[in-house]
């Protein structure tokens, strides 16, 4: 096992480049890249950084030239021999062969495109421009690249003891957390902590931590270097990107209202099993599944991924229950701000009325609360989403306004059309 401590002490970036592999990312955007490449090839897109948490002072605390060097060092990347045999003959979700040869070709030749990066005040602007089956494989890397050089600014000045005892503190938040959870009957949970993590040494030891102490409870991860390296599931579906790209598309507001079925359409065609898992809140949960055509019920579950949680499963198992379907057959997937109490709190409430599973992210992979001066490695709030498509701005509403994103007045045309009325704002912590 490795000695963080010590790594982070001895660091030379040569023999820790913060994104090792072009998988160094989560499954789901792959399984997603793939779709974008499959049946929207020709669509342009614009992802940019979002820093939601602006008392964050990103371009204080990392050095320009060295998060462009890692960022250059990202395009340098491409898939080895062990990676490519990996997703080509590896099996997914009992699926052999997830990844289509055509895909897997064009996938075996990229190099990641250019950014633009510049400095505005405090922050930086960093953005990435070009067809969207290539610039989308930009999210997640960019993310982990900046969260790890702000852990790395403010280690910079720890010394070799504290360092050890910083890490020795981290290690037992995260195993005493796994304890609490260990006693939780039917309990099926997996790491979603890539794009905050404190940093990939750690979120490796965090999944070394659960496979150990969790035993079956620990489903796997959505990161497919972790998972190759250490042998366990790769886990992931889709996310908010297909609909808020569709919807950019389209031409008027009858095809914008549709697009969210389009998205779900096309994956339909695609994978099947617990691969079909719909993510509603794009546009609001209810309006999604109040207009949902039939075939979608019949699907595996439901993420849950804004809002309050236990209201948006009460409205899925509503839903379910109305299409004549049996809640108890079909899984939710709770992944947004996941903490110890919440998921035992969820699991307790759900058990035995739905499959509850839990996608454990930030507060996993990055719980440093208080455990520095100032809180200086607390978690925040840090997103690169598409803010446009062919030219057109995309919005995001979410169950949570305070997550969502747009111009004014297209988020104004988006709650018109998806006929979304007031919501509950909730504090956006990571």
């Amino acid at each position: 096992m490795v000695d963080i401590a010590t790594r982070v002490y001895n660091h030379k970036w040569k023999i820790d480049p913060i994104i090792r592999s072009l998988i160094d990312t989560d499954f789901y955007k792959l399984l997603m890249c793939q779709s974008v490449f499959r049946n929207k090839p020709q669509t342009d897109v614009v992802f940019s950084l979002i820093n939601r948490s602006n008392h964050v002072p990103l371009a204080r605390l990392i050095d320009e030239g060295e998060l462009r060097e890692q960022l250059d060092h990202i395009r340098s990347l491409s898939l080895s021999r062990g990676e490519s045999t990996w997703l080509r003959g590896n099996t997914f979700y009992g699926k052999r062969q997830m990844f289509r040869s055509d895909f897997m070709e064009w996938f075996e030749n990229l190099r990641l495109p250019p950014y633009h990066l510049e400095r505005k005040g405090d922050q930086y602007e960093l953005t990435f421009e070009g067809k969207w089956h290539e610039v989308m494989l930009w999210e997640i890397p960019a993310l982990a690249v900046l969260m790890e050089l702000r852990s790395r600014a403010v280690l910079n000045g720890m010394r070799r003891f504290e360092l050890q005892v910083l890490y020795a503190r981290a290690m037992t938040r995260v195993w005493e957390k796994i304890e609490q959870l260990r006693g939780i009957e039917g309990l099926g949970i997996a790491d979603f902590g890539t794009r905050r993590r404190h940093s990939f040494l750690w979120q490796d030891w965090c999944v070394q931590a659960m496979i150990e102490g969790l035993g079956p409870a620990f489903t796997g991860t959505s990161n497919c270097l972790i998972a190759m390296r250490r042998e366990v599931e790769a886990i992931g579906t889709n996310a908010h990107e297909l609909p808020m790209v569709y919807s950019a598309l389209a031409d008027t507001d009858a095809e914008l209202a549709q697009a969210p079925y389009d998205v779900l359409s096309d994956w339909h065609e695609e994978h099947d099993g617990n691969l079909r898992i719909i993510l509603p809140d794009t546009y609001g949960t209810k309006g999604f599944l109040d207009n949902a055509p039939d075939w979608l019920a019949g699907w595996t579950g439901i993420r849950v991924d804004s809002g309050d949680p236990a209201t948006g499963a009460e409205i899925a198992i509503d839903w379910w229950k109305a299409r004549g379907e049996d809640p108890t057959q079909k899984r939710i997937i709770f992944s947004d701000g996941l903490d110890v109490d919440k998921i035992r709190d969820l699991h307790a409430q759900f058990a035995g009325r739905v499959n509850a599973s839990f996608g454990w992210g930030t507060l996993l992979t990055n719980d440093f609360r208080k455990l520095v001066p100032g809180d200086a490695l607390a978690p925040f709030s840090l997103v690169c989403k598409a803010v446009s498509a062919n030219g057109r701005p995309t919005v995001k509403l979410s169950d949570n306004p305070e997550k969502a994103m747009g111009p004014t007045d297209q988020i104004t045309r988006y709650k018109r059309v998806f006929g979304v009325g007031a919501q509950e704002a909730i504090e956006v912590i990571v």
